[in-house]
């Protein structure tokens, strides 16, 4: 195998999602030039965070080259539309938060700012109603977005639900087919080089040395290589966003597949659910300052929709990030780069872009200090911008009485996010930097779902007659309902010969 300048090894540790995503993607991107084995223990479990997505997710099985309809049977997946907030404004308030974009593709940026004057007039109904996602996840129906800008459906966005560990299984078989070879070793240390204190090797029980010219720690909150051996240190921000465990249970489904996550406040933390076609997923993140593990579990089982399949499992954590994600020949992943609650579901999607800022950064056989500075301070900002985005759920509430959420109302927030509220406040203005994680869709669907009104609008919005602007609204409006309604149900789009 002739590398040139190439690594000649890539050694995975830990599978796993996070494993098995890098596995799957280096052996399409180098496999042919480099050499990509993964190491994992079968007698380890894995935690398995993350069963919902962000559409983001279909660019990364897009450049696996997958098939949908193979994806989806494989991984019991179920499509996604965004996620239904309950009570995270106050207690009987509900929001969506939509993929896509409200409006149609023409002044798409500008539909809020229309209807913020016409709400002024007592006009417009609810934003909602411009939103397709919304509308099909209202009514439960779902067609595939399509890129034609020409086409209604360019306006929708769409992510899955999927059972996180058979995804790993369906990329683990992709992986070995393109070459990846699977080594079953529990893993215990670390070796490092003397002279420049790289990673020379893991070492297995029993003793056996494993050697590669460049690592990726998948090891989960261990860090085995990127803290352990690495010391890369870690950024906690558990005093912007306290919750701390995790309760997770399955539950038995009614059969009815809603295209979208549901997330509901409670008193010391949030609940999700996540329908698959098998099951329904569901967990608890909560403060265990401000709630005891047993509550928490209790709460967990007496509000579930269907009968539980097991007993739940108890997630610990700490919120934040490693303060280098990559160090030296070491890449880290995953939990293994750190940790934020899954509320917007981006679990998943940091494991993907963290493969492609690796990918953008390849390294040569000789690490550059200036890559890696570039490719940390990049996930720094991507993490950042995540946290900001988490808080906003809990700092902007009108919730009252419980302790969690009075002191997440009143806390000193980061300095970006603040910045960003007050924007908005102002004329509805939305400021998205660079490549952006959350779009302004999103920021607007939680600013506004969480009670944040603009002041005023965008005094473009005067070069428009009060009545072309209610017209067209209008228009977009029916037009957009209409074609929602057109729309099979997500059933029998999942039954179809296309998914089938």
């Amino acid at each position: 195998m002739m590398t040139g300048n190439l690594p000649a090894e890539i050694l995975v540790v830990g599978g796993g999602t996070a494993g098995w995503m890098a596995a799957a993607a280096l052996a399409r991107a180098v496999g042919r030039q480099v050499r990509v084995r993964l190491v994992e223990s079968s007698t380890l479990g894995t935690v398995g965070v993350g069963e919902a997505t962000i559409p983001a997710i279909r660019d990364f099985n897009r450049l696996l080259g997958l098939d949908e309809a193979d994806f989806l049977t494989h991984t019991q997946g179920t499509c996604k539309l965004g996620i239904e907030f309950r009570d995270w404004r106050r207690p009987g308030h509900a929001y969506f938060h939509p993929f896509g974009v409200y409006g149609d593709r023409l002044d798409a940026n500008y539909t809020h700012q229309y209807w913020r004057r016409l709400r002024q007039h007592g006009e417009g109904g609810e934003l909602a109603d411009y939103s397709l996602c919304t509308q099909m996840a209202r009514l439960g129906r779902y067609m595939a977005p399509v890129a034609d800008p020409r086409h209604l459906l360019s306006v929708v966005g769409a992510a899955y639900h999927f059972d996180a560990a058979l995804y790993a299984q369906y990329l683990r078989t992709y992986a070995e087919r393109l070459g990846v070879v699977r080594l079953d070793r529990n893993i215990v240390d670390v070796a490092l080089r003397g002279e420049d204190g790289f990673i020379d090797a893991v070492i297995a029980e029993g003793g056996e040395r494993l050697s590669a010219d460049f690592f990726i720690d998948c090891t989960g909150f261990a860090g085995l290589l990127i803290e352990k051996a690495l010391k890369a240190g870690y950024e906690e921000w558990t005093h912007w966003l306290p919750c701390d465990r995790a309760w997770a249970v399955p539950s038995a489904s009614d059969g009815r597949i809603v295209p979208f996550t549901r997330s509901t406040a409670r008193d010391a933390g949030w609940q999700w659910c996540i329908p698959l076609r098998h099951r329904v997923g569901n967990g608890y993140v909560f403060s265990s300052n401000h709630l005891g593990e047993e509550a928490a579990r209790q709460t967990l089982l007496s509000s579930l929709d269907g009968a539980a399949l097991a007993a739940p499992k108890l997630l610990r954590f700490t919120t934040g990030r490693r303060r280098r994600a990559w160090v030296k020949n070491c890449l880290s992943l995953g939990l293994a780069s750190g940790f934020l609650e899954p509320l917007e579901s981006t679990s998943i999607h940091l494991i993907q872009t963290g493969i492609t800022r690796l990918l953008d950064f390849f390294p040569g056989k000789r690490i550059e200090p200036v890559e890696v500075a570039e490719y940390n301070a990049l996930s720094q900002a991507e993490y950042e911008a995540v946290r900001d985005f988490l808080i906003l759920h809990y700092h902007v509430t009108e919730r009252r009485g419980s302790p969690l959420w009075d002191d997440c109302r009143t806390m000193a927030i980061p300095d970006s996010l603040q910045q960003r509220i007050d924007l908005f406040r102002q004329r509805g203005r939305i400021c998205t930097r660079g490549r952006a994680l959350f779009s302004d869709t999103s920021w607007l669907s939680v600013l506004l779902g969480q009670g944040v009104m603009p002041e005023a609008y965008d005094p473009l919005v005067d070069l428009h007659a009060l009545e072309a602007i209610r017209e067209r609204m209008g228009t977009m409006r029916s037009r957009l309902r209409q074609a929602a309604e057109a729309m099979p149900t997500h059933e029998a789009y999942l039954a179809s010969a296309r998914v089938a």
